[in-house]
């Protein structure tokens, strides 16, 4: 290991415990994986990629179940420099075409299922394929049965790509987000500090690691305070009632918090070992928090993140969390509030919210122009979303510009589905928009106009789409409708659809 390195697994293992044999992760077999085991795997899995002649900025792809070995694999590419590149495990083969092209990975690790399809779309391409399935086995463990636990970190610069996330736009065209190692390295360094983790803490990991949120923010948090977890492969209510009395933090999207208060077993003896609740991916709603707060006599903590920035801000681990509140800015990061000419307004004025600090990424993949878009002369972000700052700095989103629908706590834009939705048979036009859901947060909805003689069902469509999108993205409902609402510019009334089927989930 090179101390002086940038390298962010560098990083993490300085605040690896001194007795490495302290276990890392646990999963819900009672299988206990330690930091030496993170250790010497990830230096084998390094190695491997290294000697299938991987070097320094090559993109690994990785769309594989959750499991300890999928972990390993992520602090490999960190350890060898090489660009960590997860996908969701949900998408499907349109979906996968676009990124590999556009990634263009010197490596490809899946799930047996997925192998062919890898195969053949890497046919053209000197490209490796290997597999890893839920259990954590397959090629690419076997290849590294026989290499030795040893390997030097390269040497890369803070500013040096470490992991390539995918953020579709509106326009249905995925940008891929470079996070630097000094982004997430500084920006989980604040959320260990801010939230108070230690060595002692014991996570309860629910969250899927090929997204932000329980890679770099769950993750990383018991990496560089040297705790525990708890690892579960998804989100299981029973399970999680059974740890949570074991545990001491938890981080969830609200979808979790709201299935627990569905269960009368959750209650505050559950929960009276714990000292922190988080909440993100998508905004909670305040009857949630109040909910939460009156059964287990915890306060939510909510803070505000996405793909291009990890987080920003969030409600004090000490002090007033306040319900609808993502909080306040976090040390090192500044947040304002600007009209459509870019001029700061004052507090209590809604308006276009934007980002600078550490945190802030490199820019997008191959996106150089799109880049400069998005960030103003003076150097900050423009997040897109709508928000108030209000005189205390607590920052309240009040809107997502475009359209975009957050659904489970998985972002989900309106204009990939349409195209897809358009291209059905009997289909002339549709509109995608989200609705208020009592688990998801948001559910997707698309509202149809049919082509003329057509006759358009509901659930036909519905499983038409299904083989071609994640299921996160699949509309819950289908409308048809003799034509969408639209102002004299012909542009489709959205907030009218919203308020029309608001209420299209309330039985449910």
């Amino acid at each position: 290991m090179t101390a002086s390195s940038d390298n962010l697994y560098s990083i993490f293992a300085r605040n690896f415990p001194d007795d490495t044999g302290k276990p890392l992760l646990t999963t819900p077999a009672g299988e206990s994986y330690s930091y030496a085991d993170a250790i010497d795997e990830s230096a084998r899995m390094a190695r491997c990629l290294q000697d299938l002649g991987l070097r320094p900025g090559d993109r690994v792809t990785v769309q594989v179940e959750k499991s300890p070995r999928a972990v390993w694999l992520y602090l490999a590419c960190l350890r060898g420099g090489f660009v960590y590149h997860p996908l969701n495990t949900d998408y499907q083969a349109d979906e996968l075409r676009f990124f590999i092209d556009n990634a263009d990975p010197a490596v490809i690790v899946c799930d047996p299922a997925r192998e062919s399809f890898f195969r053949q779309l890497s046919r053209d391409k000197a490209r490796v394929v290997m597999t890893l399935d839920a259990r954590g086995e397959g090629q690419l463990s076997e290849a590294c049965t026989e290499i030795p636990p040893e390997f030097e970190d390269q040497r890369v610069k803070a500013g040096d790509t470490a992991v390539l996330l995918y953020s579709s736009g509106t326009t249905g065209i995925p940008k891929g987000a470079m996070l630097s190692h000094g982004n997430l390295a500084a920006n989980t360094a604040t959320l260990v500090s801010y939230w108070g983790f230690g060595a002692g803490d014991r996570l309860l990991h629910a969250l899927p690691i090929y997204h932000a949120h329980g890679l770099f923010v769950a993750l990383g948090c018991v990496l560089m305070s040297g705790s525990s977890m708890y690892f579960l492969p998804r989100f299981n209510r029973d399970e999680v009632l059974r740890l949570l009395p074991r545990s001491t933090v938890m981080m969830g999207v609200p979808t979790f918090y709201t299935r627990l208060l569905d269960d009368p077993r959750f209650n505050r003896e559950v929960c009276a070992g714990m000292r922190l609740f988080i909440s993100g991916s998508a905004p909670l709603r305040p009857e949630t928090f109040t909910a939460f707060q009156q059964r287990s006599g915890h306060t939510i903590l909510e803070r505000y993140g996405m793909t291009e920035t990890s987080m920003n801000s969030s409600n004090p681990l000490k002090g007033e969390r306040r319900a609808g509140s993502v909080g306040l800015p976090l040390p090192g990061i500044s947040l304002r509030v600007v009209d459509d000419a870019g001029v700061t307004l004052p507090a209590g004025a809604i308006g276009h919210l934007q980002v600078k600090g550490p945190n802030v990424f490199r820019g997008y993949w191959r996106m150089r122009e799109k880049t400069a878009q998005e960030f103003t002369a003076d150097g900050y972000f423009k997040t897109g979303d709508e928000a108030v700052i209000d005189e205390d700095g607590y920052i309240t989103i009040v809107g997502r510009a475009k359209d975009m629908v957050i659904s489970g706590g998985l972002n989900v834009y309106p204009r990939e589905i349409e195209a897809l939705i358009d291209s059905l048979p009997g289909v002339a036009e549709s509109a995608v928009i989200g609705a208020p859901h009592a688990d998801f947060g948001e559910a997707v909805i698309a509202v149809i106009v049919a082509a003329p003689g057509a006759a358009v069902s509901e659930e036909l469509l519905i499983e038409a789409l299904r083989p071609r999108i994640a299921g996160y993205k699949l509309p819950k409902r289908m409308f048809t409708v003799s034509e969408l609402p639209r102002n004299t510019l012909g542009k489709v009334l959205k907030n009218e659809l919203r308020a029309r089927y608001a209420d299209a989930f309330s039985d449910r």
